[in-house]
């Protein structure tokens, strides 16, 4: 949730349909051995409705990992761009002491 910038108490959209998000899906498969795929790239928010689809519908949970992907660059875009304008912000800064 610290990724997507959320606090628990806020409201979390289901990344598919924008409802609520009520379960977290595994875009790939728990396994069975101690390896975990629990990283964000496999992470998705869904509502109850998305998630019963993701599980049934190979074809929508193909759907559901582009657009979390999707969801998932954009966040990063987002990040790289506020530590740019920071530094920029920080340089101007020191060169006006």
């Amino acid at each position: 949730m610290r990724f997507f910038n959320y606090e628990e108490q806020d409201f979390i959209p289901c990344e598919m349909c924008n409802s609520q998000a009520v379960d977290i899906h595994h875009l790939e498969r728990r396994t069975r051995n101690k390896v975990t795929n629990d990283y964000i790239e496999n992470l998705i928010a869904v509502c109850r409705d998305c998630h019963i689809k993701a599980e049934s519908d190979r074809c929508f949970n193909m759907y559901c990992k582009i657009k979390h992907l999707e969801n998932t660059c954009i966040q990063i875009h987002s990040l790289i761009e506020l530590e740019k304008r920071l530094k920029e912000y920080e340089n101007r800064t020191d060169k006006n002491k």
